[in-house]
């Protein structure tokens, strides 16, 4: 019987954004993903010299366990492995095993139903005696497998290394090379061409694939049987899901007013793109909209659907969730909708800067629909392309590329950087490499010095990257269903907006009055934000210049030095580094100015509404007026540390605190005590203080 996937698969899309359907991009680090075969050679190569013959009385924790010993010992001594008789107990259930080598035993003659014999086919069956056989005992309630018999004599030739890798056993399709096969063979090219073409993608010499063409023909053959008979299936599964994923999303509207969400059709009626979010998110981008990060890395296997969702940052810097949606392809006009969309979720707030991954189809949408939107692609979306693109290319010099292309990057003038690029390309000889090509023409988007002073909210980071990663594995956890998947975006995103910055005291590092006075004003991140920003000013000299400004340098490095200008009369600073213009903080040139004008306090300017305590404040109150009976408690709980904390700090704050706390509090409760006893609504006060 025909069947489908159960679960529903995410995996990064692959597809290269050069537009050539035959380019793809690996991922470091996904082990899943790649290829596996190079991994098992090197890790048989390592532990070649480490590897024991089996023995009688050796003990394995699994049947499976002691196979994959075997086969890998059968493996190394140029033969390979088969699984033969088992034998089941009601008491124990499977409790012995033989495995054998590939050549034991013979051939059974087959004949055909009118008696005629089979054509005889040659079996490399021999007869062969070399065995390991295995009994199951229950050790103090534990099952331990022990070798009961073993032999290692063979009545055959071992094969040696080039040739071992070829027995059947050994030669495995894993499922990265399967989708590259699988797009080949769609795109029309025959089977020894996509074998010719893996052959140059790995960089490997002809024959070394870990499979031989027949493999690749059955394996495409096989394949294309499995696909036409589940088509039908996974439409209608696609179908049905995608319906009652917008059932979910009425009855979340039904719980939650604020909720809010959208879909198109096709001319069949039959749902194409889906997108949503909540209320939370609708009040934190309120707050937080000025910077998005739009991701859609991942795509559905079995629906066909990219995914997209849209991140912020809040003012204690943690990632914060916007909006989700599901698309039906990755065309300049599905994401379009997906944009227009947003904006409408968000009260028609569209961001100042948003961030995505590289590619065309999506630059021409932001073009489109955000005008006035500056569009960055964050390095780290950059450099993880980068191995895929020009390690085959540049050969055993790619790490002088490496580091030259990480130097550029870094770049903060146009016109040095232009110069480095041309020298790039002619000490590498790139020419008119595509991918060459396709960086430089967005070169606006993600080189320092075309993306420097451009509002960021320290979003291009490698942390913050790591955050989103941390967020996109936790829903891809379950692999299931569209409708469970709603709601695993929905538990996570509701995580992130009731999670509440731990209280802590933040400590003074120096004697800067400037430093104390931004402690009480900044969330814990911005402050720390700044105050490595202090401590990095004492390293540096300002020189006054004839005009008023000032170049600014370290005392050791000689070069990168910077120009500040001073604006007395509008108490205005200007870094040539942009630091300020980009993340909200004041850099360490523009401090050190600040510092040697004797400026006991910043400028209030200089403190963004984003990076403010009362701003947390604003975005806490507005979830107050969400919450369930029981929960204010604990939200006001959090409320006096905060308060206790920071009048904690100096004997004027504690008493300050100390007698204002205790007015305000017996006002508040003369007057609860004179509203009327009862509303007519049952409260439920699952927290108390004394719980």
């Amino acid at each position: 019987m025909t069947s489908i996937p159960s679960k529903n698969l995410w995996i990064r899309r692959q597809q290269c954004p050069c537009g050539d359907w035959k380019c793809y991009i690996t991922y470091e680090g996904d082990s899943d993903e790649g290829s596996r075969a190079e991994e098992l050679v090197k890790a048989e190569k390592a532990s070649s010299g480490a590897m024991i013959t089996p023995y009688v009385g050796m003990v394995f924790k699994s049947d499976d366990e002691a196979f994959e010993y075997y086969g890998n010992f059968a493996r190394k001594n140029g033969f390979s492995v088969r699984k033969e008789r088992s034998r089941v107990s009601p008491q124990l259930g499977i409790y012995k095993r033989d495995f054998v080598c590939y050549r034991s035993g013979f051939a059974p003659v087959k004949r055909k139903a009118n008696g005629e014999q089979h054509r005889d086919r040659k079996s490399v069956r021999c007869g062969c005696d070399a065995k390991m056989y295995l009994s199951k005992e229950v050790v103090e309630g534990v099952s331990q497998w022990f070798v009961v018999q073993f032999s290692n004599i063979h009545n055959h030739e071992l094969l040696e290394d080039d040739q071992v890798r070829l027995l059947p056993a050994y030669r495995k399709i894993h499922e990265a090379d399967q989708e590259r096969i699988l797009l080949l063979s769609k795109a029309g090219f025959p089977i020894h061409r996509i074998v010719k073409m893996l052959e140059l993608e790995k960089g490997i010499q002809g024959g070394q694939l870990p499979y031989l063409e027949r493999d690749v023909r059955n394996f495409v053959q096989n394949r294309k049987k499995v696909v036409q008979e589940n088509e039908a299936l996974l439409s209608e599964k696609r179908e049905n899901d995608l319906s009652e994923l917008l059932e979910a999303c009425k009855a979340m509207k039904e719980v939650d007013v604020d909720f809010v969400y959208d879909f198109t059709v096709d001319e069949n009626d039959k749902v194409e793109n889906v997108a949503w979010s909540y209320g939370d998110s609708v009040n934190a981008n309120a707050m937080f909209g000025d910077v998005v990060y739009f991701d859609t890395t991942y795509r559905s296997i079995t629906y066909g659907l990219l995914f997209g969702v849209w991140f912020g940052i809040d003012s204690c810097g943690r990632t914060i969730f916007f909006g989700s949606v599901l698309l039906q392809d990755e065309t300049p006009q599905s994401f379009s909708w997906a944009l227009q969309t947003f904006v409408r979720f968000m009260n028609g707030r569209c961001p100042q800067t948003i961030l995505t991954d590289l590619d065309p189809g999506l630059k021409d949408a932001i073009r489109s629909e955000y005008p006035g939107t500056k569009h960055v692609i964050p390095p780290w979306n950059i450099l993880y392309k980068v191995p895929s693109w020009f390690s085959l290319h540049v050969g055993p010099r790619y790490a002088e590329f490496k580091s030259m292309f990480d130097a550029l990057i870094q770049i903060e003038n146009t016109e040095e950087f232009e110069l480095q690029w041309r020298d790039m390309i002619s000490v590498f000889g790139f020419g008119s490499d595509k991918h060459i090509g396709l960086l430089y023409s967005v070169r606006a988007s993600w080189a320092q010095s075309y993306v420097r002073g451009y509002f960021l909210a320290r979003m291009s980071t490698i942390a913050y990257s790591k955050s989103i990663d941390a967020f996109l594995k936790g829903i891809f956890a379950s692999q299931t269903c569209l409708r469970s998947f709603f709601e695993q975006i929905g538990i996570s995103a509701n995580i992130q907006h009731q999670a509440h910055q731990e209280t802590h005291y933040m400590h003074l590092k120096t004697c800067i009055p400037v430093e104390e006075h931004a402690r009480s004003i900044l969330t814990p991140f911005a402050f720390n934000a700044l105050q490595q920003e202090l401590l990095l000013a004492m390293q540096y000299a300002a020189s006054d210049m004839a005009n008023g400004s000032y170049i600014v340098r370290h005392f050791k490095s000689m070069d990168g030095e910077r120009l500040v200008i001073w604006l007395a009369e509008d108490e205005q600073i200007h870094c040539s580094c942009k630091e300020f213009e980009s993340s909200g903080i004041l850099c360490r040139h523009a401090l050190r100015v600040f510092i040697l004008k004797n400026y006991f306090q910043l400028p209030d300017k200089y403190y963004l509404s984003r990076w403010r305590r009362e701003c947390t404040l604003l975005i806490d109150d507005d979830h107050n007026n969400q919450i369930t009976d029981g929960e204010w408690f604990q939200e006001y709980q959090s409320l006096a540390e905060t308060l206790f904390s920071e009048s904690s700090i100096t004997k004027e704050r504690s008493d300050y605190a100390r007698s204002e706390l205790t007015k305000e509090l017996t006002r508040i409760l003369n007057e609860v005590r004179n509203l009327p006893d009862t509303d007519g609504v049952l409260m439920n006060m699952t927290v108390s203080p004394t719980s």
